[in-house]
């Protein structure tokens, strides 16, 4: 994979994985990006056709970027409030079961009232016919008093605890609330951006635009060139390892255990092969299934999807289940080389890994591209090959 990532990355690399950078890092990114954005721009400068391009393209990473942090705190936040509910209920509970553990103590502290009884004393020891008696009430007056003060230690001791637990979850929802907030005003600000410069594509010239296109058909001929290479590398791989698995099997110096020995595993191998290849099957299936249906913010389907929320339904469909967000998913499965990417394998992007589709053989994907677009099917080297991050096998 080395071959394919920039030199000069920003994250930090953990077993060949670079890792996304802080949410406020992004976030000042994002703000950087805005001021540059707002810029007026100097007296008599036209932004040159590359400019536009690349202001457009720059503010499509931003806009995706962001809506996987958003959709990593919406996530949390929904977690977040299942447990506070989870607390609300649980307070409910036990205030029902404690009110009425006071109101039978009520009851009985009623009834000594009406029959005049009060805790007996000496004189009252000294009255009794029968000191007996006397002696069980006293230990029955005791075993009541002592199990009303238990219930009503019981009470306040859990109705604090709970009160507690409930404030800290508050607290707790809020900070994630407002940090949703502050994602979804960021989206906001880069779907602005996004207006503007679509607004400025707009005014080029037809001869700008036909040159636009031009460009863009360049890359795109340039990334099937690509694909075709990698299609050609993984199949030679593939010759020489089944040359070889072909040359292990036959190999004269092999003894009878040993012979066993190697088609054991080779079964082994061919058995968990088989078993990824048939769930990938169904992943690439509900996948392609999808393909025309539009991009949308956060959306997991089923009328639209972001690029996290397609991955997450095609091998939900498998059976599979891969967390929401593009950062939790790079370290969901085995990372494996570009050369040895299967069908099936989710392919992720940029150094944020910001972006991620599904692999469906000879250097091509399914994915969710951008804002505007659809689900379509395209070379894994569409933004070159610098920005492809690390390949992952989810089961």
């Amino acid at each position: 994979m080395a071959s394919h990532r920039k030199s000069g990355s920003t994250g930090t690399r953990v077993v060949g994985i670079r890792t996304p950078v802080l949410a406020t890092a992004a976030l000042t990114s994002l703000a950087l990006l805005s001021q540059n954005a707002d810029a007026a721009p100097s007296a008599g400068h036209k932004p040159s056709l590359e400019e536009v391009e690349k202001k457009v393209d720059d503010l499509y990473r931003q806009a995706e970027s962001a809506t996987e942090k958003y959709d990593a705190a919406k996530e949390k936040t929904a977690k977040e409030r299942e447990h506070v509910d989870a607390l609300r209920d649980d307070v409910a509970k036990r205030t029902a079961s404690l009110n009425k553990a006071r109101e039978e103590l009520g009851l009985f502290a009623a009834a000594q009232y009406r029959n005049g009884v009060a805790a007996p004393d000496t004189a009252t020891f000294l009255l009794t016919d029968n000191p007996q008696d006397y002696f069980d009430q006293t230990q029955l007056m005791s075993r009541m008093t002592s199990r009303q003060k238990g219930a009503v230690d019981d009470y306040i001791t859990e109705q604090s605890a709970t009160m507690k637990t409930r404030q800290e979850a508050g607290r707790s929802l809020e900070a994630l609330t407002k940090s949703q907030n502050d994602l979804r005003t960021a989206k906001t600000t880069v779907q602005t951006k996004l207006s503007t410069a679509r607004e400025l594509l707009s005014k080029l010239t037809a001869e700008e635009k036909a040159r636009l296109a031009a460009i863009e058909k360049q890359k795109q001929e340039e990334a099937a060139r690509k694909a075709a290479e990698l299609a050609k590398r993984q199949a030679a791989a593939a010759q020489a390892a089944k040359k070889q698995q072909s040359a292990s099997s036959g190999s004269p110096s092999g003894s009878s255990s040993g012979s066993g020995s190697s088609s054991g595993s080779g079964t082994s191998t061919s058995s968990s092969g088989s078993t990824y290849a048939a769930k990938a099957a169904k992943a690439l299936a509900f996948a392609r299934a999808q393909v025309g249906k539009p991009y949308v913010w956060g959306a997991t389907g089923p009328g639209s999807y972001d690029c996290s929320g397609l991955t997450q339904a095609a091998w939900k469909a498998a059976g599979v289940s891969l967390p929401r967000t593009t950062y939790d998913q790079v370290n969901a499965g085995k990372t494996v080389s570009l050369t040895d990417a299967q069908p099936g394998d989710l392919v992720f992007f940029y150094d944020d890994i910001s972006h991620v589709g599904v692999y469906i053989g000879n250097g091509m994907m399914i994915h969710a591209p951008k804002p505007g677009a659809y689900v379509r099917e395209e070379s894994i080297y569409y933004g070159g090959d610098s920005i492809i991050h690390s390949v992952v096998r989810p089961a």
